[in-house]
């Protein structure tokens, strides 16, 4: 393994910097590319089979020009429906991102449970499958929330999130029967994050928050235990779409140690 192999970080859009941010934390020396799919934006609107195709034909033609130690994909859509595939055509580590359900069922008083998610992500069977395993005696309310994902981009490009807009996207969660005894919400989109004020705000004092980018640090770290790092060069941010596009995130981007932005 070359000490100068990176991680590489993968996402629809930005959403995958709220896992940069945590594994910056545990391997601050580890070399990163964060790839992001913004001509495919944005991936919980798109079928299943168009997601699948896209990220598998991305990360392998990534995976050969850059040689990565390890595949993160850091974005809750592509990783319940895709993570499979790509582990299958691809022999290098690949570290997924699921709904945080685990330790929602750990945290919650009332045993309601809110999953805010993209549409997509909403309805696979791998979220049928987490419940089943660790909430079985918790209320899930599930709620595809995918406007949330546009107004994250935008909140990073420094347009704030009007509060009428989050507020109209949580709207369907909280209309659900049983939610007025909620008090866990799991961010099951690695973009909400970076909306936690906003939907603090929305949501009230009572309700607490979970996401798994601290869970995937750890994980990323726990398997690259013992290995070499060298950052030879500035760490990247590489993107599918129009790098003018991209270079309006440089400001945001560059906070997260990302200071040569490119096209892929």
């Amino acid at each position: 393994m070359r000490s100068d192999a990176p991680i590489l970080l993968f996402d629809s859009g930005v959403g995958g910097l709220t896992v940069l941010a945590e594994l910056r934390k545990l391997l601050p020396q580890a070399p990163v590319i964060y790839a992001a799919d913004n001509a495919g934006l944005p991936y919980g609107a798109k079928s299943e089979a168009e997601v699948a195709a896209r990220v598998c034909g991305l990360l392998g033609r990534m995976a050969e020009r850059w040689q990565p130690r390890l595949i993160c994909i850091a974005c809750n859509t592509a990783s319940t429906i895709a993570l499979a595939m790509v582990r299958e055509v691809l022999e290098v580590p690949i570290v997924g991102t699921v709904p945080a359900i685990k330790p929602a069922a750990a945290l919650t008083c009332t045993g309601v449970i809110g999953v805010l998610g993209t549409e997509a992500t909403i309805r696979q069977g791998y979220l049928d499958r987490l419940e089943a395993r660790f909430a079985a005696d918790k209320r899930l309310l599930r709620h595809g929330a995918g406007d949330l994902v546009a107004l994250a981009e935008a909140k990073l490009r420094g347009e704030p999130p009007p509060p009428a807009a989050i507020e109209a996207a949580i709207a369907g969660l909280l209309a659900q029967h049983g939610a007025k005894t909620l008090d866990t919400v799991v961010l099951a989109c690695t973009h909400f994050p970076l909306l936690l004020p906003e939907l603090a705000q929305a949501f009230g004092p009572s309700v607490r928050f979970v996401d798994g980018a601290e869970g995937i640090a750890r994980r990323i770290a726990h398997l690259t235990e013992g290995h070499d790092f060298e950052r030879t060069g500035p760490d990247r941010a590489v993107t599918t779409g129009p790098l003018a596009a991209w270079q309006m995130l440089a400001p945001a981007l560059s906070r997260y140690g990302l200071k040569r932005l490119e096209t892929f």
